[in-house]
């Protein structure tokens, strides 16, 4: 008997026992799968030396990668709709182990980059939206901390990856490191698959429509409007997001400090990061999305004019470490709006859209970060740009929250 067969009385209720299960298995999976969006960072420097071009050029295999992944994430959002996680996950893991070994025999930046997009990023979101949508099917009462559990698998792979992959880099080179990459995903991340077999009965969308936290609010505008608008806040966070994200690595080379601080301070902001997300997910419960989205982005703008202003080796570890504590729970945050103003039957397509935008920005803000440091030689105006980019993030939140809805106004009219 499998280890799910044992909790198949009540599996399919919200908050059972097979459920928390299959949170467990969810983290696993997207700890492992998730390095597909942090390897990058860490090859960049490898990256740009032997294939000897600009900081721009060898931010593109970056940039591509999200595109990739915000992409494959509404198509995979729209099979789980339908078909349910176990076969797209599967078919990720897949395709991300097969992009990871063609991107070891890349010949040119070219090559590498359009195999990161393609094969690497378009794999890799299967780990992170999607594996979100699912678990949200699965909890009601604890939705926000399961979304935050589940999403903090991407920051785990952000802990676990950067060190080990660097040290990998410096002794083998980087072709190797990424066909170890795939070796090890491939032997680990298909066996937990096998745990999510179950699909997500239709109880859980009934249960979910009686649910008193995540009673649907009517803000007054459309749903389309209001995707539209998720989606550029989703932009915005992220474009200022991705400059230390992105670049912390390259930072701590260009001042001296050399690239392996830089990989730790990565790491300690990720680390750092789980604590933030997990803490967002009780914050969620408690005040729903709109309100998780605002005080994480307001933080993290503080953090990003921290580091506007400090640049020495130990302050970029203390910042690094603020950093991660105080926006991990931003991009989550949209997947709980999502079931908070969206039909459960949607979910999948709206949250992979929504994280689609994020995405995006993550891939526009790596790129213009590069671009930025080519034209000006330095990180600051890179800041600077994130910091304006933060700026309309938070005003957007604020305007969620305080926007009346209909109900509020037809009562004050009354």
């Amino acid at each position: 008997m499998t280890l799910a067969n044992r909790f198949r009385v009540n599996a399919d209720q919200p908050e059972s026992p097979y459920a928390w299960l299959r949170l467990a298995a969810s983290l696993a999976i997207g700890a492992i799968g998730g390095v597909g969006m942090w390897s990058v960072p860490v090859a960049l420097p490898a990256i740009q030396t032997d294939f000897g071009v600009e900081r721009a050029a060898a931010s593109l295999p970056y940039t591509l990668t999200m595109l990739g992944f915000a992409f494959s994430g509404v198509l995979l959002g729209k099979l789980i709709d339908r078909f349910g996680i176990l076969l797209p996950l599967i078919g990720g893991t897949l395709t991300m182990c097969v992009g990871y070994v063609a991107a070891s025999l890349a010949p040119n930046i070219l090559v590498y980059a359009l195999v990161q997009g393609v094969l690497v990023g378009g794999g890799t979101a299967v780990f992170f939206g999607p594996m979100i949508t699912d678990i949200s099917h699965w909890f009601v009462r604890r939705r926000g901390v399961a979304v935050a559990i589940v999403a903090s698998g991407n920051y785990l792979a952000g802990v676990f990856w950067p060190t080990p992959f660097q040290h990998f880099i410096q002794t083998y080179g980087w072709r190797p490191a990424h066909v170890g990459i795939a070796a090890i995903c491939f032997v680990t991340i298909l066996p937990l698959c096998l745990l999510l077999r179950r699909p997500a009965s239709v109880h859980h969308q009934v249960t979910d429509l009686a649910a008193p936290v995540f009673m649907p609010r009517d803000l007054g505008i459309s749903p389309n409007a209001l995707q539209v608008i998720l989606c550029v806040a989703g932009v915005a966070c992220c474009v200022a997001m991705s400059m230390p994200q992105v670049h912390i690595v390259a930072y701590c080379g260009d001042l001296g400090y050399g690239v392996a601080r830089g990989a730790e301070m990565l790491s300690l902001m990720l680390g750092l990061g789980i604590i933030s997300r997990l803490t967002s997910g009780f914050i969620a419960d408690r005040f729903g999305g709109v309100g998780t989205l605002l005080i994480g982005s307001a933080l993290q703008g503080v953090a990003l004019v921290l580091y506007f202003l400090f640049n020495g080796l130990t302050s970029l570890y203390i910042i690094s470490g603020l950093f991660g504590l105080l926006q991990g729970g931003i991009v989550p945050s949209y997947a709980i709006i999502v079931r908070e103003y969206f039909p459960p039957k949607e979910a999948g397509v709206r949250v992979g859209l929504c994280l689609m935008a994020t995405l995006f920005g993550m891939a526009l803000g790596g790129w213009m970060s590069g671009v930025i440091f080519d034209l000006t030689g330095s990180y600051r105006a890179a800041f600077a740009n994130g910091i304006a980019f933060n700026l309309l993030n938070v005003s957007i939140a604020l305007w969620l929250l305080t926007k009346p809805g209909r109900a509020e106004r037809a009562l004050a009219r009354a």
